[in-house]
């Protein structure tokens, strides 16, 4: 079950709302857990008693190291959880892709292939088993005490909102709300409208623009390509997984704030960078720090030589890649993105602040629409032809009147994804997002709210076309 699905929107959100509110302060998170464990059973009835069983163990070594006085003790309770949490990690989301590597070498020395039986991946295990890091990591350095109850751990783990894509909820942002938090009626508006937007960019952008990205990239031959399809193809999908993203991760937010949690942002605004460090700054916010405060300090950060420094930068952005997908194609996609970083840190942030802001922002998106491509083509052979293809300067004439729905829906993206660059782009976001709202601002959005939920609804049940990019990872 996904947020942008009929069956979520008029079936079980309403449902569970009425509950969740109806019911007396001692019985919420009950309400929110046991509605967690139906939403995960939906998509994935397997997995939940794997999910449950391992959570509920680690709870427990967490407890154990907590009480422990021993520093011995403490530092090998803490492994055994996160190789616990990691092993689990790499059997089910990496087992398949260590076989596969292995037989196709085995293959070109001509040894008979190891047999082996699929694994199945269990929906957002990237994203969960982060957060029973952060908690036993955050334990271990003692900056907070662990959860009294093994139901509100599970709760923190297992939360629908954020349970399958993010954002990833580090266990200090948000420890004293699972045990303690107040529900104000501003939180339910203004949740409501946070998940209303982005059901809006996910249904009416995001899925206009994916069918004409998978028209164009999901084909298994790009020979008869031209320049003019290709460059709309990514610049489709470029915009498609932003506003996919995006917007789930704003009905996230918002589906939280309606409970009375609040949940990191995880975008700003990404294509307005003029980096590709302040990208990194700007796109899954949760996912890159992260990285930062337990894979890239813990390495020595900044601490370290500057050849020592890069290395780690770059290793770094391997793992990141390779969160993301089991498949090579994401672990080149993440070297990339380490390469401009550090080519970045040598010398190009100095020219990049020199050369205006015009330039900065070409370049930056320029990069970022070049990576989307080995992001979305995993065949890599397959990639190397589309970017033959978008380089290949075969130009034809665009026929606007072919898919007017699509070009103005492009243009509706191109606009929101830039238009905080104005300064009256930056006075609505800012009213939006940061400022408190007056009665007025906050009739506005729940108009413009109403509309959007009337219109995404009404998109759903017409089309079939529904995909969610981030679903996978």
């Amino acid at each position: 079950m996904v947020f942008s699905s009929v069956i979520f929107l008029l079936y079980f959100l309403p449902v569970f709302l009425g509950l969740y509110y109806l019911a007396d302060k001692q019985f919420k998170n009950i309400i929110i857990l046991l509605a967690s464990i139906f939403f995960y059973s939906w998509g994935a009835p397997k997995f939940i008693f794997i999910l449950l069983g391992s959570t509920f163990i680690d709870f427990f070594l967490v407890q154990w190291m907590h009480q422990s006085q021993e520093a011995k003790k403490k530092r090998f309770l803490l492994i055994i959880s996160i190789v616990l949490n990691v092993g689990l990690l790499a059997y089910f989301k990496y087992a398949n892709f260590f076989i596969d590597n292995i037989n196709h070498f085995l293959t070109t020395l001509g040894v008979q292939n190891v047999t082996w039986t699929k694994v199945a991946l269990p929906i957002g295990i990237s994203f969960y088993t982060f957060q029973t890091l952060t908690y036993s990591i955050d334990i271990y350095r003692g900056l907070h005490k662990p959860l009294d109850k093994v139901t509100d751990y599970i709760l923190y783990i297992i939360m629908f909102p954020q349970l399958i894509a993010g954002p990833i909820v580090r266990f200090t942002d948000i420890a004293d709300q699972i045990t303690e938090r107040k529900q104000r009626i501003d939180d339910i508006l203004l949740g409501f409208s946070r998940f209303c937007i982005g059901l809006g960019k996910k249904v009416l952008i995001a899925n206009v623009l994916g069918i004409q990205a998978q028209e164009i990239m999901g084909a298994n031959d790009f020979s008869s390509l031209d320049s003019t399809t290709a460059w709309i193809g990514i610049l489709a999908y470029t915009f498609q997984i932003y506003f996919d993203f995006s917007g789930y991760s704003d009905m996230a937010i918002g589906l939280g704030r309606m409970m009375g949690f609040k949940f990191p942002e995880n975008f700003d605004n990404p294509y307005t960078s003029k980096s590709i460090t302040e990208f990194w700054r700007r796109w899954h916010i949760t996912l890159g720090t992260w990285m930062r405060d337990y894979l890239y300090i813990p390495l020595g950060g900044n601490k370290v030589s500057v050849r020592r420094m890069y290395f780690n930068l770059w290793f770094v952005f391997l793992i990141s890649g390779l969160w993301h997908g089991a498949s090579w194609n994401f672990v080149i996609w993440g070297a990339y993105h380490g390469l401009f970083l550090i080519i970045e840190r040598l010398f190009l942030k100095d020219i990049l602040n020199k050369i205006g802001l015009g330039i900065s922002l070409f370049y930056c998106f320029f990069i970022s629409v070049l990576g989307w491509v080995i992001f979305k083509i995993e065949n890599i052979d397959l990639a190397l032809i589309y970017y033959k293809k978008l380089f290949s300067f075969h130009f034809k004439s665009i026929d606007f009147s072919a898919e007017p729905r699509f070009w103005f829906i492009m243009l509706i993206a191109i606009f929101c994804s830039f238009f905080i660059l104005f300064p009256f782009g930056k006075k609505i976001h800012d009213a939006i997002f940061i400022q408190e709202h007056s009665l007025t601002t906050t009739i506005i959005l729940w108009m413009i709210s109403i509309i959007l939920f009337i219109l995404s609804v009404g998109a759903l049940s017409t089309t079939g076309f529904n995909p969610f990019i981030y679903f996978r990872f």
